[in-house]
């Protein structure tokens, strides 16, 4: 976890703006507190702050190509690095331990989108290339396929183009700004945003005649799940430093925990043929005292033996908090806010351990539909369609909230579930398989695929939203703090005086009041999504059943009565 500034397309005789770049990247210094770096030319000044995770002692940012002549700056983490530079033979390129300077020799070699579809990881990263053409430079701006680590982008008044890891270093100075797009690569020789990751699972739905072909076998999908998660877990265990594993109690956190468990004896960087530097998996969890979370967070911990630390909080501590989750988040999103809250309190405690990577469980309740909602989706296409745009819109709810929620305080979360080679499997499998039925539960085939790893009461539990699993009372008190914060008739002028994406309930105007003070410009307003939900479902899925739009809600209770399988 890092931070990336850039301002580019200089013009000629630009002279002081390093101060004003400086005092902007420390904006998002609590992304990277670890060491600060700059790199300034005619073309192009860059900031990085730098959360020390993988090679401590030499990987500092920017870097540079042997030549010098072209400058990266990444926020994120590539896992395939060893396996890119022995396919392509650049290792006597290499002058440092990071696992991003990759990226540098593979720009010689691979066209923009080639080099991004290479990677397995979680970046955002800005590429300045000084030399090129001897035509004022090229720079190539790019985010990961799902959009796990934030990057905007907008404009300033001096034409200059700027980008950042979040909002609030470059809110008040683009009045274009907005969320640079999840897998899409933008490159200055040819002016051209172009979208590196397109499945074919997004536009239709997986068959045997797709290419690659889809999994229509549930045996052989519990199988190439079982192989791919286990993977990924391994793989994104590459750290130099302490870590943890995130363990709500809930499937997907237990699953990623186990696993993790199974491999922390032994340090994965080196094929694990060494013992490892930190051998005690450590989990984590949060909630409000006696919820449902903490207790079967402590009966996982108990079955997989992590050194297991669980959190309480008090809904006041939420409540205080509020303002710094939404100045963090960049949000008014009431799904988000209320889950992040207990997250944003958790990791305070979790970096004050000496952690600084965090393994989570985002990402499965998309790919799998595993929210509540799913149970009423009328077929296998309609259900697979809604996992598509729910993958597609990660980046603006779950990945956002985690990432910033831990990012506040100076710790990176990793989540296995969205690493490429899982989202293959996940995606190609037939969406009939993946759908509830009388004896078949939510997220069935993970279920299946972990279950000998689990507490049998874990793994057969029925699915809570992570902010009613940290105890029910959170979401009531929310809405009750609402109901004193926001006057009767500020809520009936919500629409006049938020015209773009009005709240709908006080909670929601509350949460949209918070976040004007910190971001009062419609640009933005608009990188925050709007529309209604059910228990986190998009718009398009309210026409599943029509008491749905009158129920609305994010929470997950509001669709307590749905049939349930198993």
């Amino acid at each position: 976890m890092c931070s990336i500034l850039g301002f580019l397309d200089r013009p000629p005789n630009d002279d002081g703006l390093r101060g004003d770049a400086l005092a902007r990247s420390k904006r998002q210094r609590h992304r990277g507190p670890d060491w600060s770096g700059v790199h300034e030319d005619d073309g192009a000044l860059i900031c990085h702050e730098r959360l020390a995770i993988v090679d401590p002692s030499s990987g500092a940012q920017p870097l540079y190509s042997q030549d010098r002549q072209q400058v990266l700056a990444v926020n994120g983490e590539i896992y395939n690095h060893r396996a890119l530079e022995q396919r392509h033979g650049v290792g006597d390129a290499l002058q440092t331990g990071s696992d991003c300077e990759v990226i540098l020799p593979l720009y010689r070699r691979l066209d923009p989108s080639e080099l991004c579809r290479s990677l397995n990881g979680i970046y955002a990263f800005l590429l300045w290339d000084r030399a090129h053409d001897d035509a004022g430079g090229r720079y190539l701006v790019a985010r990961d396929p799902i959009g796990v680590m934030p990057l905007y982008w907008g404009h300033d008044a001096e034409g200059r183009r700027v980008v950042a890891s979040e909002l609030k270093a470059i809110h008040d100075l683009c009045d274009d700004v907005e969320a640079f797009p999840p897998g899409h690569v933008y490159d200055s020789a040819t002016d051209t945003l172009t979208r590196f990751f397109d499945p074919p699972w997004r536009h239709h739905l997986p068959s045997a005649a797709s290419a690659p072909p889809a999994i229509l076998d549930e045996d052989e999908a519990v199988a190439a799940l079982a192989r791919a998660l286990d993977a990924a877990v391994t793989r994104q265990l590459m750290c130099d430093v302490p870590y943890g594993a995130l363990l709500s109690g809930g499937l997907d956190s237990s699953i990623i925990a186990a696993l993790a468990a199974r491999h922390a004896a032994r340090r994965v960087e080196s094929g694990e043929s060494e013992p490892a530097w930190f051998p005690r998996l450590h989990t984590f969890s949060v909630g409000l005292a006696g919820s449902p979370d903490l207790a079967a967070a402590q009966l996982v911990a108990d079955h997989i033996g992590s050194v297991h630390h669980g959190f309480t909080y008090t809904i006041q501590e939420g409540l205080d908090a509020l303002p710094d989750v939404i100045a963090h988040l960049e949000t008014f999103d009431v799904t988000t806010i209320r889950a992040a809250t207990p997250m944003f309190l958790m990791a305070r405690r979790i970096k004050a351990m000496g952690i600084k990577m965090v393994l989570s469980g985002e990402g499965a309740d998309e790919l799998f539909g595993g929210y509540l909602y799913f149970h009423k989706a009328p077929n296998a296409k309609e259900f697979h369609e809604e996992t598509v745009r729910k993958v597609d819109a990660l980046h603006r709810f779950d990945c956002l909230r985690a990432n910033k929620s831990t990012a506040a305080w100076g710790v990176e979360a990793r989540v296995p579930f969205l690493d490429n080679e899982v989202i293959d499997v996940a995606m190609r499998i037939d969406p009939a398989l993946k759908m509830t039925g009388p004896e078949r539960m939510e997220k069935h085939l993970l279920r299946r695929a972990f279950a000998h790893l689990l507490p049998e009461s874990v793994a057969w539990r029925q699915k809570e939203q992570f902010s009613d699993g940290v105890g029910y009372g959170w979401i009531d008190a929310l809405r009750e703090n609402a109901e004193r914060e926001v006057s009767a008739a500020e809520f009936a002028a919500a629409g006049q005086r938020f015209p773009i994406h009005p709240p709908q309930t006080r909670e929601a105007f509350y949460y949209r009041r918070l976040f004007a003070e910190l971001y009062p410009s419609d640009a933005a307003a608009r990188t925050v999504p709007g529309g209604k939900s059910i228990a986190c479902s998009s718009e398009a899925a309210l026409a599943w059943d029509p008491d749905f739009a009158n129920r609305a809600d994010p929470s997950g209770r509001s669709v307590a009565g749905v049939h349930r399988g198993g």
